[in-house]
C-alpha cells in the first residue's frame, strides 16, 4: 500500500451472479464459469487497488446484490467502503461515484487484468497537470477515468459499450476546455479471445 496515494479511488462492481455478468462470454463459457471469471477479475482488481491506495480511500460501488458475500468479504479484507450504485446508465453511475468524492479521484471497473498499482499511481500523478486522465482501451473504450471534479456534461451523449466511447469522451473533454492525460493504453476482458489472452490459453470450444 502506498501512503502517498492521496486521491479517492472508486471501483464499479457487479455481484458475480450467474447469467447477470460477463454475458458476452456465456455462449462459450456458460453462466456459472462466466460468473466465476468475473469474481476472479474483481478479486484481482481489489488486490491491485489495495496495493496502490489505503483502504479508506477506496469505495466499492456495488450492483445487482449489494450485500453479496463477496462484497462483504472484500470490504472486511481491505477496509474499503461499500456503497450502492444508483439506477441509470453507465455514465450516470460513473458521474455519481466521481461526484461523491471529496476531491480529485480515479474510477475503474473490474475488467482490466493489466491494471497495476504503478499505473494507478501514474494516473494519480497525471491529475496534478491535467483536469482529466484516462486509460484508453484497445476496443475503443477506457478502463480508467480520473477527474479533478466531475461534470455531468462529460457523460452526455456517449454510446456506452461501443467502440466510440473514448473518441466521444475526448470530444467532451475538449468542449469543457480540459486537459486530458492518457498515460497508457490497456485492454480488458469482454470476449472469449480476451480470456485466452489473459490466461494464455486457447478459447474453449463452442457447443
Amino acid at each position: 500500500m502506498s501512503a502517498d496515494f492521496d486521491v479517492s479511488l472508486a471501483i464499479l462492481a457487479k455481484a458475480p451472479l450467474p447469467g447477470r455478468v460477463k454475458t458476452r462470454l456465456i455462449p462459450v463459457l456458460g453462466a456459472e464459469q462466466a460468473a466465476r471469471l468475473h469474481e476472479r477479475l474483481l478479486r484481482l482488481t481489489l488486490t491491485v487497488a489495495a496495493e496502490a491506495a489505503p483502504g479508506p480511500r477506496i469505495t466499492l460501488w456495488t450492483a445487482l446484490d449489494h450485500t453479496h458475500p463477496l462484497f462483504l468479504e472484500l470490504a472486511e479484507r481491505y477496509g474499503v467502503e461499500l456503497r450502492a450504485q444508483p439506477e441509470g446508465n453507465l455514465g450516470r453511475r460513473m458521474h455519481h461515484a466521481l461526484a461523491a468524492m471529496p476531491g480529485p479521484g480515479l474510477l475503474i471497473g473490474s475488467d482490466c487484468p493489466v491494471l497495476t498499482a504503478t499505473l494507478l499511481r501514474r494516473c494519480q500523478a497525471a491529475l496534478t497537470e491535467a483536469e482529466a486522465v484516462c486509460l484508453p482501451a484497445e476496443d475503443g473504450g477506457y478502463a480508467l477515468l480520473g477527474l479533478r471534479r466531475s461534470d455531468p456534461r462529460l457523460f452526455d451523449g456517449i454510446d456506452w459499450g461501443s467502440e466510440r466511447v473514448m473518441a466521444q469522451t475526448r470530444r467532451r473533454v475538449d468542449a469543457l476546455g480540459w486537459r486530458l492525460a492518457c498515460p497508457a493504453t490497456v485492454w480488458d476482458v469482454d470476449r472469449p479471445e480476451d480470456v485466452a489472452r489473459w490466461l494464455g490459453a486457447e478459447p474453449p470450444p463452442g457447443d
